[in-house]
């Protein structure tokens, strides 16, 4: 029974301080756009979030490259004499750390072309 009551402390502590993390940004933003709509800014302005789309992709190829990641770091452990948690952990992170290196290059040439 006492793990039962630790893993939902866990649980709970975890979900808690997610959504305090979220209300803290989302507040932090609430309080910033009125601030600058009290100095005259327009709302409109707000919309206009080139960064938003180049998050979206960063954040779409990270999770293809961890995916890729994970993949073929079962190869590595079925193949070769490399323990299965250490050829997960180093495929995630190159693959994640090669995805992110495209985003980059992917972006770059975006804002070459405007």
């Amino acid at each position: 029974m006492d793990e039962i009551l630790r893993d939902f402390l866990v649980s709970f502590v975890a979900i808690a301080a997610l959504f305090g993390i979220l209300y803290v940004i989302l507040m932090t933003r609430h309080r910033e756009r009125m601030a600058l709509m009290s100095k005259g800014l327009s709302p409109k302005e707000f919309n206009n979030n080139p960064a938003m789309i180049s998050a979206s992709l960063r954040f779409g190829l990270l999770m293809i490259g961890v995916a890729v990641g994970i993949l073929l770091g079962n190869r590595v452990a079925l193949h070769w004499d490399v323990p299965r948690q250490g050829a997960f952990i180093a495929m995630m992170l190159l693959f994640g750390g090669i995805s992110l290196v495209i985003s980059y290059g992917i972006e770059k040439s975006q804002s070459k072309k405007q």
